[in-house]
């Protein structure tokens, strides 16, 4: 028999995944660029100079420019006001070469997030938050017309690995209303049984040990050890932590909210920070958008 240690986690390549999904939305822009005659158009609405919101939003603008997307930056000083902002998303709604439109968290203090995302038309809601959007997500029987990225991302990533969540206890760490909230809603729409930990949990080492399949949102760096986890479980890991480590230049590096290294010779699948579900937000964008504009070309 095999010892234990033998035993290595299928890797989940979120990059390689995005990659093809990239390709896929690429071609179909194409197709609908030769019959209609348009593309598809994305506003990244940006406020202030927040260096992780920049890099994001640049990451984004260059993923569209890949896949023929015309991506329409609309940068906003960090002072601007609730009433211009929300009149700039007037503007973008009535823009009929813009079918989706994202504005970056997180806003400044002195706007009320949500007033301004219940500005964005409902058609061109690419992030999914739009509160009819997530009731609708909410509700058995009822389909949004988007779904939140990340969350997205999460469940493309487990279907593309072929891994079933019909049936299966998935536990959800977290419950944010960008990750945690709606990624339960889905995997509760794909018929899995879903249990949400959070920082009020009891016992949240004994509940996560009962998941067939985890999804790690809850922003503390390698909380979920390998002895958390069930053996041959799939575990979709959505954290993103800079913890200090001198070897390297930067001064820091990137880790998940799994302990990585532990989990590996646990699990059956795990995804890795980065590389894994990363990549997959930005393809999910990509794809709302393209949904958004082929709502409105095949009117």
């Amino acid at each position: 028999m095999a010892s234990p240690s033998d035993h290595k986690a299928t890797i989940i390549d979120g990059k390689a995944i995005a990659q093809t999904i990239r390709s896929e939305i690429a071609e179909e822009v194409r197709q609908l660029s030769e019959k209609y005659g348009k593309v598809p158009g994305l506003a990244v609405v940006i406020v202030g100079n927040r260096k992780d919101s920049q890099s994001y939003v640049s990451m984004k603008r260059k993923a569209c420019a890949e896949v023929g997307i015309k991506s329409f930056d609309i940068d906003l000083p960090e002072q601007i006001s609730e009433a211009e902002l929300i009149s700039k998303v007037h503007e973008l709604n009535a823009n009929s070469d813009i079918h989706g439109i994202l504005v970056q968290l997180p806003l400044p203090k002195h706007i009320n997030e949500e007033k301004v995302l219940s500005e964005i038309h409902l058609e061109k809601d690419v992030d999914g938050f739009h509160p009819l959007n997530i009731g609708k997500l909410a509700m058995k029987g009822r389909e949004p017309l988007f779904v939140p990225c990340t969350p997205k991302g999460c469940l493309e990533l487990l279907s593309r690995s072929g891994i079933s969540i019909k049936g299966k206890n998935a536990v959800v760490v977290g419950r944010s209303n960008i990750v945690g909230l709606p990624v339960s809603l889905l995997l509760l729409k794909a018929d899995a049984t879903v249990t949400i930990v959070h920082s009020r949990s009891d016992d949240q080492e004994r509940i996560i040990r009962g998941a067939d399949i985890i999804i790690a949102a809850a922003g503390q760096a390698m909380m979920i050890k390998g002895s958390w986890i069930k053996p041959g479980a799939a575990v979709v890991d959505v954290g993103t932590n800079a913890i200090d480590d001198p070897s390297r230049k930067s001064g820091y590096r990137l880790v998940g909210d799994v302990d990585y290294e532990e989990a590996c010779n646990v699990a059956g699948w795990i995804t890795p920070v980065p590389g894994g579900v990363g990549p997959m937000t930005v393809a999910m964008l990509l794809k709302n958008t393209l949904d958004g504009a082929k709502r409105v070309f095949m009117q």
